[in-house]
């Protein structure tokens, strides 16, 4: 698939968070808005996985470890045919299968009910441990928040997966360097990051997480690295595409009123607001 089309998918993507968040009158815009581009690329180009055929026991498996970002996942599961679009204006309604973290019983597509940060990234080392036991092909992705990687459970995994040289396995860091009290130096510095990961045996990459060529290159290059899991450290922007969220931790929890909603929407049309 060509970069422009990825580019396009992923705005769309951006414009169903901001539909969803808005509908909702609740939910996380701006870390959704940060890793629209990577999870975007996972489904549409990287990832073994079928919408007629969710439940495939060879397909790649998926887990948003940082669930709260599920106005992400749902846009794209929408594009790529696993949910109705117009399901997504249903999100955290008390009767809605798309509530606020992703759950796996109730949406084609979820590999893993997340919610508790740092259990989502444990859930998935032990996807990549059971494929390496079963003998199966299948390659097992994560994406954890910047913020997230304060929880020690996180290390607690990535100790085991790089011990069990789980290269079936791809970490996937939204470092927009926000979380929800502030910059993550202010909070609880988790910096150096790379050198972190590189401590547990792991391949470290880093990338521009808004660069599709960059994206592509690095699941690549975790493709071909060999008794190795992978951990990918992407530079993204919180709030990315619209401008009053771009880089505020006000917006991490926060959803955007009518004039909001309205004034996002045409910035990611290409008008000007």
């Amino acid at each position: 698939m060509e970069r422009l089309e990825l580019q396009s998918i992923a705005n769309e993507v951006r414009k169903s968070i901001i539909v969803e968040t808005h509908a909702a009158k609740s939910g996380h815009p701006g870390g959704s808005l940060s890793c629209a581009d990577m999870i975007t690329y996972l489904y549409f180009e990287e990832m073994n996985v079928d919408p007629k055929n969710p439940d495939n026991p060879d397909r790649d498996r998926f887990v948003l470890s940082k669930g709260h970002s599920a106005p992400a996942l749902y846009a794209v599961l929408a594009e790529r045919g696993f949910i109705p679009k117009e399901d997504l204006e249903s999100l955290r309604k008390p009767d809605s299968y798309l509530q606020g973290h992703p759950d796996m019983k109730h949406t084609p597509g979820v590999d893993m009910s997340a919610g508790s940060l740092g259990q989502g990234v444990s859930t998935a080392v032990g996807m990549a441990l059971a494929a390496k036991l079963d003998g199966k092909s299948y390659r097992t992705y994560t994406v954890l928040g910047d913020g997230e990687i304060e929880e020690g459970q996180v290390w607690e995994a990535a100790m085991f997966a790089g011990h069990r040289k789980l290269d079936n396995l791809v970490f996937i860091i939204d470092n927009n360097n926000l979380q929800i009290d502030g910059t993550l130096e202010d909070v609880c510095s988790p910096y150096p990051i790379e050198q972190k990961f590189e401590a547990f045996n792991f391949n470290v990459i880093d990338i521009n997480g808004h660069d599709f060529g960059e994206i592509r290159a690095a699941l690549d290059e975790a493709r071909d690295a060999k008794g190795k899991p992978t951990a990918i450290i992407m530079r993204t922007v919180k709030g990315k595409g619209v401008s009053y969220m771009e880089n505020q931790a006000g917006w991490h929890g926060k959803a955007p009123n009518d004039e909001l909603c309205e004034q996002a929407l045409i910035e990611l049309e290409g008008g000007d607001a």
